[in-house]
C-alpha cells in the first residue's frame, strides 16, 4: 500500500493564498484583545466617543498588515476605502467623517504604550492557545538577533524634538570564517538603532518570544533573560522543548549547561575557536593516541603508521554523560597496521565534562547535528519578514517603546493569522469527514 503523506495542517502558503481583507478579517476574529479593549474603554470612561476604542485599535491593526510606513497613508486608505472602514467597525454613515484624524491616533498609540502589558498578554495567550492546537510546537526552538535600524538623527534641533532618536546606540557584529581555498575571511557589520532577540518553532516558523534592546546589547544574557522568561510565563513550552538551535554568536557554555543540566533540552549551538595556544588538536585525557579538535571532532592517530583517522561517532549515552567513539578501522571496515598497540580495542567513551561547550548531548561532527542545525534557518526567514511584510526595513518610529509595540503588535497578528487558519480548516475537515461517513 503507497502511503500518502499527511498534509500539514498549518503551512505558510495557506497564508500567501489569503486575500488581504480575507487576512484582516481572521486576525480581528481570533486575536484574543476583549481585555485590552475593556481596559481602553474604562480608561476613556464617560468622555467624548467620536472615535470609538475597537475600531481605532482594528485600523491600527490594518496598518500594519497592509503595510502602509506612516499614520497619513493609512488614514488616506480608511478615507478611500469602505470596505475597510466597515470590516473596522466605524459608522458606515459618517461615511469619511469616521476617520480619526492624525493626533488621534498619536494619543492612542501612546495610550497602547501605557497598556503594553496587556498587549504582552494577547502574545502570550495567542502561543498557548497555538500550543494545544499544534502539539508538537516548541519542539524546535532557534534564538537568534536582528538589526533594528533607526533612520532618525541621533539628537533633535532643540530640547523636546520628537524627531530625533535618543533611545538608540551603535551596534556592531563580526563575522570570522574560512573558505573553501582555507583563506580566512571577516566582514563587520554596523548599524545604528535596536537589537529585536526572538525566539521561533523552526517548524510553523512561529515566534514563541521575544524582546528589542538597545543594538549594542550583549546577545547571551539576554539569551538567559528569555529562556527564564519562557520558564516563568509558559513552563509547558519549556518541558516540550527538545533542542535549542542558535549560532555561534550564542556560543555560551553557561547557556550549553543550562538547557542540559535543568531541562534536557539539546544544545545545537554552533561553536567559535576559543583555543588561544596555537594547538590544533588536544589529547583525550586518559587515552594514549586520542585527540579532538575545538569543532569537537574525535581522532585516532595509528601508532604503526602515525595516520590522524575520524572515529566514528556512537551516540549519547545519557546514564553517563559520556559520547561514544568506536575504532574507524572496524566500524569502516578497513585493516589498519597499528591495531595490536592500539589501546582503543572496539571503542572509547569520552564524558562531556572534558569540555562541556565542545562535547555535548549531540556529537558536533555528527550527521544528525547537521541535520538539526540546518533548520535554525526558519527564524532566518521569520526575520526576513518582520523586514519585508512589516516594513522593518526603512521605518519611521522613534524610540524603544514604540518599536517594541510595533513588533509585539506585528506577532500577535502573525500568531492571530496562524490560529484562525488552523481552526478554520480543522472545521473544514471535520466537516468533509461527516459528509464522507
Amino acid at each position: 500500500m503507497a502511503i500518502i503523506p499527511q498534509k500539514q495542517l498549518f503551512g505558510w502558503d495557506d497564508i500567501t493564498e489569503l486575500g488581504d481583507l480575507e487576512r484582516f478579517s481572521t486576525i480581528i476574529k481570533y486575536l484574543p484583545d476583549e481585555e485590552l479593549m475593556i481596559a481602553l474603554e474604562n480608561h476613556r470612561g464617560k468622555g467624548r466617543d467620536d472615535y470609538p476604542i475597537r475600531p481605532v485599535w482594528n485600523s491600527i491593526l490594518a496598518g500594519i498588515i497592509f503595510e502602509h510606513e506612516s499614520i497619513e497613508s493609512l488614514r488616506r486608505e480608511l478615507q478611500r476605502n469602505g470596505q475597510l472602514r466597515e470590516i473596522c467597525g466605524f459608522n458606515i454613515c459618517k461615511g469619511i467623517k469616521a476617520v480619526p484624524k492624525n493626533y488621534i491616533y498619536s494619543r492612542f498609540i501612546v495610550l497602547l504604550l501605557k497598556y503594553y502589558d496587556l498587549v504582552q498578554k494577547i502574545f502570550d495567550r495567542l502561543v498557548k492557545d497555538l500550543m494545544s492546537l499544534l502539539p508538537d510546537l516548541g519542539k524546535t526552538l532557534a534564538i537568534d538577533g536582528k538589526a533594528i535600524q533607526s533612520y532618525a538623527k541621533r539628537k533633535g534641533n532643540h530640547e523636546g524634538d520628537m524627531r530625533g532618536e535618543y533611545d538608540a546606540d551603535w551596534g556592531v557584529h563580526e563575522y570570522k570564517g574560512t573558505d573553501k581555498n582555507g583563506k580566512t575571511w571577516e566582514k563587520i557589520k554596523k548599524w545604528f538603532g535596536f537589537t529585536l532577540h526572538l525566539i521561533v518553532d523552526t517548524k510553523y516558523e512561529l515566534p514563541v518570544s521575544f524582546t528589542v534592546t538597545k543594538a549594542s546589547k550583549n546577545e547571551m544574557p539576554i539569551a538567559h533573560m528569555l529562556l527564564s522568561r519562557l520558564e516563568r510565563e509558559n513552563k509547558e513550552i519549556v518541558d516540550r522543548c527538545e533542542y535549542w538551535l542558535s549560532d555561534r554568536g550564542q556560543d555560551d557554555g553557561k547557556m550549553i549547561k543550562r538547557l542540559w543540566d535543568e531541562h534536557k533540552i539539546k544544545p545545537v549551538i554552533d561553536i567559535r575557536n576559543m583555543w588561544k595556544d596555537c594547538d590544533k588538536t588536544r589529547l583525550v585525557e586518559g587515552q594514549e593516541n586520542v585527540i579532538y579538535d575545538w569543532k569537537g571532532t574525535v581522532y585516532c592517530m595509528c601508532p604503526a603508521e602515525n595516520k590522524m583517522r575520524e572515529m566514528a561517532y556512537g551516540g549519547f549515552e545519557e546514564k553517563r554523560g559520556t559520547l561514544k567513539y568506536k575504532c574507524p578501522a572496524i566500524n569502516y571496515g578497513f585493516e589498519c597496521k597499528g591495531k595490536k598497540k592500539c589501546n582503543v580495542n572496539t571503542a572509547i567513551r569520552i564524558p562531556m565534562e572534558v569540555d562541556r561547550r565542545i562535547f555535548t548531548p549531540i556529537a558536533r561532527s555528527s550527521y544528525r547535528w547537521k541535520r538539526i542545525y540546518k533548520k535554525r534557518t526558519a527564524v532566518e526567514r521569520v526575520n526576513s519578514r518582520i523586514d519585508n511584510v512589516f516594513k522593518f526595513e526603512k521605518h519611521k518610529l522613534r524610540g524603544i517603546k514604540k518599536v517594541s509595540l510595533k513588533i509585539l503588535l506585528s506577532f500577535c497578528m502573525l500568531l492571530s493569522l496562524a490560529k484562525g487558519r488552523i481552526e478554520n480548516k480543522q472545521e473544514e475537515e471535520m466537516i468533509q469527514f461527516l459528509k464522507a461517513g
